[in-house]
């Protein structure tokens, strides 16, 4: 600093002059990075109303230090970053609702612009990253998602209902082609489902009106499901013998049915339950009802033989005698085999109700008490015709002790004697001999009159009996039962 004051100040303008230059840049440096700060704090806040005028920015000329500009440019790369992870955000988010839109079929632009009108690529603005509307964004989403789920189970309701419709009326493959979509979703869940259009309201209620149609379709065959159904488990318990489903409750179970009261798909499956349970139950009866075959046809011979043996023409000499004697030898042959049978059929019938822990009925008589019956009956009658045999033989033996003693009465002369003798004997008893034979095969020809312990009579007797059983079964039903009930009785396990 020597010379005149002069030339001391021409010295130091320079330096004076890139002092300032560098100030006026270091304040627009200031003014530029605090005007970024000041717009994207704005935008995130969501403030779209904000004036990026570099006049509204105010400079701290005090501190225009490169230290106080750093901790503003790293406030400012902060902000971007928040900025750019906002964005990507609202990207994210929209993306989403384009895709969930295009699935169930609704308009994507309206419901963004619905959220923010900022949002629409359309519009020209700058995007709103408010943290309002990132909330937003994320509730709509949810609220897609929540539809989409919706849509989907409702989906799969009527898919399975198509594909149940489908099968209890055997539809061919050609009429469920169309609902293919429908029934495609089934086992899929919400997270697998990305194809547009796969989820609209159009494609739910063209379910809806092919469920709705083909129930009316069903309504209609269901009843002749039913007594097709019926007839195949009435046509098992008849060739098992075993006990029928009761007529008045089939009748109003079908009254039920025709008032849609019942839900026809449970219902024959409680159907199909029975002739499944009625099929095992006469599985398990075939050995016994094999038996019982042969005792009825035993029984039938022995009734048949003792009428033959009651017919005292069967020796005479006629077109087809010799038919009947080989009848008649099979017959004695069932006949002797028929206590043993009984005995068996006793043991296996008793072995069946304890494994089983229920009677074994034939035509709703107990098989046990019919046996014991025929076995009392049998014994009777075998007593019977003891009885009948020794009074025979007692009235036998008095007409031939009167012979006997007229024969040897001795005789007072014996040229009369020796003149019976030449004129061929005792002619003169002849006559009571005959009259005594003849008198003993009408008594051998008298028909016994005992019962016969026939298998018809034994089911009939036993069937009064039983009533009080068959009273209490499962298909009882009351007028006042609701049709939940009904169809809880009746799916109840088969009992013969």
């Amino acid at each position: 600093m020597t010379g005149t004051l002069k030339e001391q100040l021409e010295s130091i303008a320079p330096a004076l002059r890139e002092m300032r230059i560098r100030k006026e840049e270091r304040v627009k440096q200031f003014r530029s990075v605090q005007g970024q700060i000041q717009k994207i704090s704005a935008e995130i806040a969501g403030q779209s109303e904000y004036n990026d005028s570099s006049s509204n920015i105010l400079v701290n000329g005090n501190d225009l230090s490169q230290k106080k500009l750093d901790e503003y440019q790293n406030e400012l790369q902060r902000l971007q970053n928040e900025k750019i992870e906002r964005l990507q955000k609202v990207a994210n988010y929209i993306s989403m609702i384009r895709s969930l839109a295009a699935m169930l079929g609704t308009d994507s632009s309206l419901i963004i612009t619905k959220v923010h009108p900022s949002l629409n690529e359309l519009s020209g603005l700058s995007k709103n990253i408010s943290d309002s509307i990132l909330e937003k964004l994320g509730s709509t989403v949810q609220s897609l998602e929540a539809d989409k789920k919706t849509r989907l189970e409702k989906l799969h309701q009527l898919g399975k209902a198509l594909t149940n419709l489908w099968n209890l009326m055997d539809t061919p493959q050609k009429g469920r082609v169309r609902f293919s979509n429908v029934t495609a979703l089934i086992s899929l869940s919400s997270e697998d489902i990305f194809t547009p259009g796969s989820l609209t309201m159009d494609i739910i209620h063209q379910g809806e009106t092919e469920v709705r149609r083909l129930d009316q379709l069903k309504a209609s065959k269901m009843k002749e499901l039913f007594l097709r159904k019926q007839i195949d488990l009435e046509e098992i318990c008849k060739r098992s013998h075993m006990e029928l489903p009761s007529r008045l409750e089939m009748e109003n179970i079908m009254k039920l049915m025709n008032s849609g009261e019942i839900d026809h798909a449970d219902l024959l499956t409680s159907m199909d339950k029975q002739i499944s349970q009625a099929q095992e139950d006469a599985s398990s009866r075939k050995a016994i009802m094999e038996k019982v075959e042969k005792w009825i046809l035993a029984c039938d011979e022995e009734r048949w033989l003792e009428e033959y043996s009651m017919d005292n023409n069967r020796y005479s000499v006629s077109r087809g005698a010799h038919k009947n004697l080989r009848r008649a030898e099979r017959a004695r042959v069932m006949v002797n085999k028929i206590p043993a049978l009984v005995d068996m059929l006793i043991a296996k019938t008793k072995s069946w109700e304890k494994e089983r822990k229920k009677p074994f009925l034939y035509d709703e008589v107990p098989l046990l008490a019919m046996l014991e019956e025929y076995n009392l009956l049998r014994k009777e009658r075998d007593e019977e015709k003891q009885r009948q045999r020794e009074k025979k033989k007692a009235q036998n033996q008095a007409p031939v002790g009167q012979e006997n003693l007229f024969v040897l009465r001795p005789s007072t002369s014996s040229k009369r004697l020796s003149d019976r003798s030449l004129n061929g004997g005792f002619n003169n008893v002849t006559p009571v001999n005959r009259k005594s034979s003849l008198g003993i095969q009408q008594l051998g020809s008298t028909p016994i009159n005992i019962p016969h312990p026939s298998i018809s009579l034994l089911k009939e007797a036993k069937k009064e009996h039983h009533t009080k059983i068959l009273s209490r079964s499962r298909f009882a039903f009351h007028p006042g039962d609701d049709s939940a009930s009904v169809v809880s009785a009746f799916s109840g396990p088969f009992s013969p």
